[in-house]
């Protein structure tokens, strides 16, 4: 048999941090970062004696995550005890929810390519519950080592858990990209994946056609890129098919991927949920909402991706450069506060998806801390518009303003491209090049109107910005006729 003989059965646990000043049940700092094992106390630490106290934002952040991705809020709610041992999680058991979670029954729409073909597909959401995130093993390989940071031990932490719904990498990764994107327009997380703020667990079986009850899943953990879901998924179907032809089982275990090999390895053999014993946590009171909590975080929630993106539809915007906008949301956040300034949709995509998004992608962007303000965008933006610099000269200025900053008029009058309009330097540039070039005014005479560019060339070389190209085109029109 062969690969496609096969159905992979994909279902996926996203874990993605809150942006909390503080831990979920302590005050120590979220922030990410800091010197290993410094932003501890003996609450997060598990020392004996201690009591967790519930942080409120992250139970409301929670909720608007629910909401995002459209699920039912459960007014009542439990947090429960998962108890196993294992080096980063010092209490030897994680304050967790299991039987009555925050969120439960959400769906979230994707779209994707799949072999040159345009997909849709509704993924349902089992459940989000919020917990405490464990810390960073640190492993050593060389020299046989595993060493543990803390600092990431208690932060608020949400669990989606889908239905295995998924049945394709492309359909997994678009799902967390897409998850991620909502997550970051509702406020509650950065969502970077290189900082470990968003990641996912990935469950996969194979079944064959055919065949009414899934296979045997294993599930791979902490899978920490979009490149990489893809790559875990590739490979764990192509694994696990190889199995299954040579008449053998499938392991229910727990995998890593190894992205420097491409590969999964095995780490243990899997629990299920029994194994955890589960029991409410006596330390934490139940979290229970009236219904104009849930209806004042609804509200709170900001404008989201698929309104923005009608929006700028509705502004004449074609809909594959809408979604370029629309898809990183400090590039959005950027265009709307642009256009308070400058009302001109257009215009601004144009220069946000060429100039803005080119240096990104050179990486010579930090969007996250940019040099320049959404006002300086809109200025340049009329400027070149309104014929004050040329384009080419605003993306000259632009480069000046995303290396160091800076009001781009200033930059333009200091630099001499700002174009003031001389008329009476136009025609006297005008009467020159036309005197020094009679071989060429008599070409055009004679009906030769290319040598036209090369009469307007010379004149924009002489004026050096005091006028604009359609001035100075006007003007010498007007003067060759008259010859």
């Amino acid at each position: 048999m062969s690969v496609s003989d096969y159905i992979p059965v994909i279902g996926l646990e996203i874990h993605s941090e809150l942006l909390t000043n503080s831990k979920v049940f302590c005050t120590c700092s979220a922030e990410f970062g800091g010197d290993r094992n410094t932003r501890c106390c003996p609450v997060c630490s598990g020392m004996p004696g201690t009591l967790p106290v519930i942080n409120q934002t992250a139970v409301e952040y929670a909720v608007r995550a629910g909401y995002a991705l459209n699920c039912d809020i459960n007014k009542f709610s439990v947090f429960d005890r998962k108890n196993y041992f294992y080096p980063d999680l010092p209490k030897a058991y994680q304050i967790s929810q299991m039987p009555l979670p925050l969120c439960i029954n959400g769906s979230v729409p994707i779209e994707y390519e799949e072999n040159g073909e345009k997909k849709q597909k509704s993924i349902r959401i089992n459940r989000i519950h919020l917990e405490e995130d464990a810390g960073k093993l640190i492993h050593d390989d060389l020299n046989g080592v595993s060493l543990c940071d803390y600092n990431r031990c208690g932060i608020p932490l949400i669990e989606i858990v889908t239905e295995p719904d998924m049945s394709s990498p492309e359909e997994a990764r678009t799902l967390v990209e897409t998850i991620a994107l909502l997550l970051q327009y509702s406020g509650v997380s950065d969502c970077k994946m290189e900082q470990g703020s968003i990641r996912a667990d990935v469950n996969i079986s194979l079944m064959k056609k055919g065949d009414t009850e899934y296979g045997t899943r294993a599930e791979i953990k902490n899978v920490n890129s979009l490149k990489s879901i893809y790559r875990t998924i590739e490979f764990e179907i192509k694994r696990q098919a190889q199995i299954l032809d040579r008449g053998g089982k499938v392991v229910q275990e727990t995998r890593r991927f190894d992205a420097n090999r491409g590969e999964t390895k095995s780490m243990r053999t899997k629990e299920d949920a029994h194994d955890y014993k589960y029991f409410p946590d006596p330390d934490i009171l139940q979290v229970n909402f009236y219904d104009e909590d849930l209806e004042r975080i609804k509200n709170s929630l900001p404008e989201m991706p698929k309104d923005r993106l009608a929006k700028y539809i509705g502004f004449g915007i074609p809909e594959k450069e809408a979604k370029v906008i629309v898809n990183t949301k400090k590039i959005s956040d950027l265009f709307e506060e642009a256009l308070k300034c400058y009302n001109n949709p257009k215009s601004l995509v144009n220069f946000i998806n060429g100039e803005i998004m080119r240096r990104m992608n050179l990486g010579e962007i930090d969007i996250d801390k940019p040099m320049f303000t959404a006002a300086d965008i809109a200025k340049l933006v009329e400027m070149s518009d309104t014929d004050k610099v040329t384009k080419n000269d605003a993306k000259e200025i632009f480069r000046e303003m995303a290396e160091k900053g800076g009001d781009p008029e200033a930059i333009a009058k200091r630099e001499g491209m700002l174009i003031v309009s001389d008329t009476g330097k136009v025609l006297e540039v005008i009467e020159k090049v036309l005197a020094a070039n009679e071989k060429a005014v008599n070409q055009y005479k004679g009906g030769d109107v290319k040598v036209f560019g090369f009469l307007m060339g010379q004149c924009n070389k002489e004026l050096r910005g005091a006028a604009t190209p359609k001035v100075v085109k006007e003007e010498l029109e007007k003067k060759l006729k008259s010859l």
